[in-house]
Order: structure tokens, then sequence, then C-alpha cells
């Protein structure tokens, strides 16, 4: 899962980004408005933590073009702006849930973990398809109630599939959605990880591939 995360105080940055990565994500940052302006209307991201006092754009601002622009990822908003009529503010601008500075690591968590959910149209922690479950809050993935050991790089991709089960996922969108901008967007490694997958959790039935479409968990995976 791929997240852009938009703040301009380093020790902020580097805390947030360090959490963000620990719990299985990909993070990219943006230190100014303009730089996350033109990331948010140009890439796809399944979330963006956005700071509300930014550099050379407001954050509110930032978000009002996005919205205005037509792009609906989720928005985190973090802002050391604690009247609830700033809070009210940045919801009406479109943002979906607001967490005030000074905050703990294990909240923003778990409200990135429930608006990924949600977008995804999955209300629970526990994302299931046929005899495959997976524990976002554990990241942990069980195929018929044992458990499957993964590498960070094999549960990001299954994290994804399972999030957006029953739905066949173009290649190039998972890796934008596995990769950093920083590392080798390549096909082949791909379906090498896609391969070191089916051996875990089953050949037949688990991640089907759909040739000249993508891959798909299906609802009732084998």
């Amino acid at each position: 899962m791929r997240i852009l995360l938009v703040e301009d105080e380093p020790r902020i940055v580097a805390d947030v980004a360090t959490t963000l990565r620990s719990a299985g994500y990909v993070v990219e940052i943006a230190d100014n408005g303009e730089d996350a302006w033109f990331l948010g209307d140009t890439e796809d991201y399944d979330l963006i933590v956005l700071d509300l006092g930014l550099p050379k754009l407001d954050g509110l601002a930032v978000l009002k073009r996005w919205r205005h622009a037509g792009r609906t990822m989720p928005v985190l908003v973090l802002t050391a702006r604690g009247a609830w009529a700033e809070r009210v503010e940045g919801i009406d601008a479109g943002a979906d849930d607001y967490l005030p500075k000074p905050f703990r690591m294990e909240e923003l968590i778990a409200r990135v973990r429930a608006l990924i959910r949600r977008s995804t149209g999955n209300a629970s922690s526990l994302i299931e398809a046929g005899s495959l479950s997976l524990d976002v809050k554990q990241m942990r993935l069980a195929r018929n109630g044992v458990p499957v050991s993964l590498s960070p790089l094999e549960y990001r991709l299954v994290a994804y599939l399972m999030h957006h089960k029953g739905r066949v996922v173009p290649p190039g969108e998972l890796l934008e959605h596995l990769y950093g901008d920083d590392d080798a967007r390549d096909p082949n490694a791909l379906e090498a990880v896609v391969a070191r997958l089916r051996k875990k959790i089953g050949a037949t039935g688990t991640i089907e591939t759909r040739r000249g479409f993508g891959y798909a968990i299906p609802d009732d995976a084998k």
C-alpha cells in the first residue's frame, strides 16, 4: 500500500515515515504544498497524510485543489491547529479524518488502517477471501487458519490484492503500490514475487493470473 506523507518538519517526517514503513506501507514524502499538490494530482496513493501548515501552498488549499480535480484518495489531516472550527473546515474541504498534534503513533497507524480499509470496502481489520484471511492489524496472513510466513514485499503484495479482492489488478498498478520511487519497477520481479507467494499459499485458486490484464485474489479463494 502506497502513502504520501506531506509534512515539512524533519523530526515528524522521520518518525512518521519510519512508523508507516514498519507497518508495511510504502512511503513517499513531500515537504511543501506545491510538490504535494502535484504528486497527489498525478500519482495514485492509497492514502495521503497531510499537514496543513506547509510552505509555498497551505495544506487546506492543496486539499481543496485535489477534491476540485476529482481526486478521491483518503486524506488524513495532521495539524497543530486544534480549534474545532478549523477541524470542521478541513473536513468540509474533503478530509476523511483529522489528527491534531501531538499524537501517538499507535493512533496514527490505527486511523491509517481504518481509512484504507473503508476506501476499499472492508469494514473489519480481518479481510477474508475464501480460505485466505489477512489480519491487517497484526500484519499476518493465514490459509485455512494456518499462519503463512511472508517477507515484507510478499506481505505488501498480498495485502494489496486482499484489499482489492475480486478485482483484477494490472501489473503496473501493483508495481506502483509495492515499490517506492527509488526502486526499480520490474515486471519480471513482480512475477517472481507472485511465484514465491503461490508456493507458500497454494498455486491453485489463490492468486489468479489473467493474461494481458493482471492478478487477482478471488472472493472464494481456495
